[in-house]
């Protein structure tokens, strides 16, 4: 994605289920759970660059001896600065006495983050400020090791408002109406009825004291996050520590979000992404499990695992800009969606150059749609194969070798054309100047490119274009090739999501832009006023009952109008090149995606209600000029 979007957090946690001394003895090293979550956190940096958090849980430690261990980061770096942090007493024994990391014992005593059980979040700031508050894991704290909470999850709910009402309804106090908080204090206090149920059930028969092993073996994980989720609308993995030692990691029940997990003798682990775990733990794809929709894999002290059903699944609607853009490439499934997405829209490059491959050079931008780039080459051989069959098959019976080698020579042209530089930054606040900066933060291999030249250019997906106009057609337009063709390996994003990916604002969505400035063109601006109006009416429904008026914006259009006004809003004035801009298909999305078909913010086809509001609550801030997100 050449435009710059923040989105997916991501989660991993980790369960030992040997005592230390077992992962000292067998990989000579106490530190293998921190060092695990070191791993299954850096390979998944591409979900979070905003802030990171780790929490640490001991099993069964005497009172008086602090058992829950938390580093959180907002700097630069803040993966290699929490665990920095969390490492310093363990350098700094190795440099004094280096035989006390041998006795685990005596580190799970003395020493934090040498606990059994693991929680870790990278943060993408979708919402608020960037600060260490709004970083998680949370911490919900009490004396009574039951009622403590540490939480995390990769989530957007979109009805915080509705939440924040139930939590003042009976009778709290939230500090702050945000997601986060709200749902930290909505698992609380059903966590806090459940142990006080427990509690006067039996305090007739134990000391207060062996009360609190009772509330620990008889506290219903599953019943606490039905409470808990029953209003729930949005997105979400939640991951969550009990101060005892019970564990959850919990799905929405349309499969938003991502979460997957593996577990063996060793260890039970839950992480965001499939190749992470496979990586970080050797072991196979098929060894992985995903959660499924509405469930919640429950982890116990004892260390027993279920997955338990929370809410009831819903149709599956697994986000797919995943599969595009977001999670690692390096899944075995998302390589090959990644190159089909690639091999598909090859047939709409093939019309816009007019089937002129001879001369036609192929590249891709950024270095993440190297994949759909490679599919789209695929695309090309399998086109290009049956133009050399065809020509042999004209030779006839007895064709001349020199032929034959001359078709056989005919192959696409791939070139690496631009090449993203050190970022650069600038104070300059003059919009001619800056423009002018960042119109170099790509250089290109001259050369390349001949004027009699197509230069097709795939990209993972084009939300705002802002970067296209400002940057890279500016810049590729200096090759002087004949015409500049781009490709989004996405369909056009029309509309916001409010699961979890900030693209929040319909003035943010190239295309929406694009259909406004054709109504306009077409004599039909009015769609805009009776669309607002049919919004505005909504406003007093429950969120159930409201309808996407939004698609009546695109409706009067093809796909391929809309995309020609794009092309034309995105052209730089004095482009020499003619410029054109491509889309995948929806059906095409589908068919290389086939498990994961949540397309709202292409289609407007919300899995939830809330989504539709939000839909909805968006237009109408565009239409009054209001700057602020509809969730």
């Amino acid at each position: 994605m050449s435009d710059s979007i923040k989105h997916e957090c991501g989660v991993a946690m980790l369960r030992l289920l040997k005592p230390l001394e077992f992962y000292q003895m067998k990989y000579g090293t106490s530190l293998y759970g921190l060092n695990k979550m070191y791993l299954l956190m850096e390979k998944q940096h591409n979900r979070g660059q905003d802030g990171v958090g780790l929490a640490n849980i001991k099993l069964d430690v005497d009172p008086g001896k602090r058992y829950i261990s938390r580093k959180r980061s907002v700097t630069a770096n803040p993966i290699q600065d929490v665990f920095k942090q969390a490492n310093k007493r363990f350098i700094e024994l190795e440099n004094k006495e280096p035989d006390k990391l041998k006795d685990t014992k005596w580190m799970k005593d003395n020493l934090p983050f040498t606990g059994e059980l693991f929680l870790g979040h990278l943060r993408y700031g979708t919402f608020g400020g960037n600060t260490i508050e709004q970083c998680h894991p949370f911490l919900r704290q009490s004396n009574w090791k039951t009622r403590n909470l540490v939480l995390a999850g990769n989530f957007n709910m979109t009805n915080v408002d509705e939440l924040f009402q139930q939590l003042v309804n009976i009778g709290q106090h939230p500090k702050q109406k945000a997601d986060t908080v709200t749902i930290l204090e909505k698992i609380g206090h059903f966590l806090d009825e459940a142990n006080d149920d427990i509690y006067y059930k039996n305090k007739e028969s134990f000391t207060k004291k062996e009360i609190t092993k009772v509330i620990e073996d008889q506290l219903d994980i599953q019943d606490i996050l039905i409470q808990s989720a029953k209003h729930w609308d949005g997105g979400y993995v939640m991951c969550g520590l009990l101060g005892h030692g019970d564990a959850f990691a919990l799905r929405d029940p349309n499969a938003i979000r991502p979460a997957y997990y593996y577990r063996d003798e060793e260890v039970i682990v839950v992480a965001s992404e499939r190749p992470v775990i496979q990586t970080a733990f050797n072991c196979k794809s098929e060894d992985i499990y995903e959660i499924k929709r509405g469930h919640a894999l429950i982890i116990k002290k004892d260390g027993s695992v279920e997955e338990k059903q929370v809410r009831k699944p819903l149709e599956r609607k697994a986000c797919s800009f995943e599969r595009i853009y977001f999670s690692r490439g390096n899944d075995k499934d998302i390589y090959n969606e990644r190159l089909e997405l690639g091999k598909r829209v090859f047939p709409k490059v093939l019309k816009s150059i007019e089937n002129d491959v001879k001369n036609t050079v192929f590249s891709y931008i950024p270095n993440t749609a190297e994949v759909s780039y490679f599919g789209l080459l695929k695309g090309c051989h399998k086109y290009l194969n049956e133009v050399k069959t065809r020509k042999i098959k004209a030779l006839g019976d007895k064709p001349d070798h020199r032929e034959i080698e001359e078709i056989l020579k005919i192959s696409p042209r791939a070139e690496k054309i631009a090449i993203k530089d050190a970022k650069l930054r600038t104070f300059i606040t003059s919009d001619e100047s800056r423009d002018d900066l960042v119109a170099h933060v790509y250089d290109i291999n001259y050369g390349t490119v001949q004027s009699s030249d197509n230069l097709v250019m795939i990209d993972d997906s084009i939300v705002r274009g802002t970067t296209l106009k400002q940057s890279i057609i500016r810049i590729l337009d200096r090759l002087e090739p004949k015409k500049i063709v781009i490709v989004s390996s996405a369909p056009q994003i029309r509309y916001p999501d409010c699961y979890g990916i900030d693209m929040a604002k319909m003035g943010d969505f190239i295309a929406f832009n694009a259909a406004v400035e054709l109504l306009k063109e077409t004599g039909k601006e009015n769609i805009l006023q009776e669309t607002y109006t049919k919004c505005k009416d909504q406003c007093n429904l429950v969120k159930e009952d409201m309808i996407n008026y939004v698609k009546e914006i695109y409706k009067p259009f093809t796909a391929d109008e809309i995309s020609k006004k794009i092309s034309e809003l995105l052209t730089p004035k004095g482009t020499k090149a003619e410029v054109e801009i491509i889309y995948q298909s929806i059906e095409d999305l589908h068919a290389s995606c086939p498990n994961h078909q949540g397309d709202w913010y292409f289609t407007g086809n919300y899995p939830t209600p809330g989504g539709t509001k939000v839909v909805n609550t968006a237009f109408i801030n565009f239409i009054e000029g209001s700057n602020k997100r509809a969730y």
